[in-house]
């Protein structure tokens, strides 16, 4: 008589279908939390972005709804007892079912979407602000932003934030210096290709004040990740304010160590590729720094705006973004570093 030795148990346990539930819940909420933020789509501060989120929602919908039938035709053949099978005779289901069906439900989703998405690609750009034009120029990795007000030159130049008036249509031409950008802010509107050579124009508006982050949607180089723009929507009175504000030149410095800031900054070399209007000769190899002190970021969103940051990104520009045009003024002692950052934010 052959003796059989005992099978162990695998030391691996089942998983039920409640902890299945469990972890399938807490990975959906997870992914669901992404779907949230300040550069979302599904969050529309504007009525292009509201078209937008409108045709995802008809889309997904629509597809949720194809996917359950399906579903449920799979698993009512899977499932039903055998005795109540019989052959399907002709081919008047499979026509049906699999091609006509399909055909009808995607043609009715493809119409809706092309004429959602032909309406904003012709948006009525004669109803935006005549008073005003901006024009937003890509650069890696920043952004140039010129303001043309009535029928005057270019009155403002400001960099990586668009400010405009709450509740009123601004048409914005967009344009590249170097490589293809994109230009997209989710919450207002879609996005728009800046192209070397071409101009193209795209409509914001945004319903009510607020800050709406922006990004370049084209992979551009290095830090294109890092090449974030924001759009400060105001109430038409302090968009004015800030308009006028911003046409005034820099002011002559009345403290000691702004002067020497600024003495630093000169003498360093910096007006080689800033600006700062009634200081020296205007160039624009880098961002426009007249109202620097303005702004919320710096960088193109890359850190925040502050006096440490302000040195920091003059010390060590090529840790806070690797790749840059502007080299890292490591040389710089601490006294002189503070004094021109303390210059720089002195420029509201």
């Amino acid at each position: 008589m052959s003796s059989k030795k005992p099978i162990k148990a695998s030391g691996r346990r089942k998983v039920g279908p409640s902890r299945q539930l469990r972890e399938g819940l807490i990975i959906a909420t997870a992914a669901l939390s992404g779907c949230e933020g300040i550069q979302s789509t599904l969050t529309p501060r504007g009525p292009a972005a509201e078209s937008i989120a409108r045709i995802n929602w008809i889309m997904f919908w629509g597809a949720t709804a194809i996917l359950l039938l399906v579903m449920t035709l799979a698993l009512y053949a899977v499932y039903r007892h055998p005795r109540k099978r019989r052959p399907i005779s002709g081919n008047g289901m499979i026509v049906t079912g699999g091609v006509i069906l399909p055909l009808v439900a995607l043609s009715a989703l493809l119409i809706y979407g092309t004429h959602g998405m032909s309406n904003l690609r012709h948006e009525p750009y004669e109803g935006a602000l005549r008073t005003m034009r901006i024009e937003v120029v890509g650069n890696q990795w920043w952004w140039d932003v010129y303001y043309w007000i009535g029928d005057q030159g270019t009155n403002v130049i400001t960099a990586n934030e668009i400010h405009i008036p709450a509740g009123f249509p601004v048409a914005i031409s967009v344009r590249s210096n170097d490589v293809i950008h994109s230009f997209w802010v989710p919450s207002l509107a879609g996005k728009i290709d800046l192209v070397p050579g071409k101009s193209n124009r795209i409509l914001l508006q945004a319903d009510r004040p607020g800050v709406f982050r922006g990004q370049c949607a084209e992979f551009c180089g290095a830090q294109h990740a890092r090449m974030a723009l924001f759009v400060v929507a105001e109430s038409p009175h302090t968009f004015a304010t800030w308009l006028a504000k911003q046409r005034l030149p820099d002011s002559t410095p009345v403290h000691p160590i702004l002067q020497r800031g600024q003495d630093a900054f000169v003498a360093n070399g910096c007006l080689e590729c800033h600006t700062i209007r009634g200081l020296g000769k205007a160039k624009l190899r880098g961002p426009d720094l007249t109202h620097v002190g303005d702004r919320l970021f710096l960088a193109a969103g890359s850190i925040k705006n502050n006096p440490a940051n302000l040195a920091k990104i003059i010390a060590h520009s090529q840790f806070v973004k690797p790749g840059s045009a502007m080299p890292s003024f490591t040389e710089l002692d601490s006294d002189t570093l503070q004094s021109i950052a303390a210059y720089l934010w002195s420029l509201k």
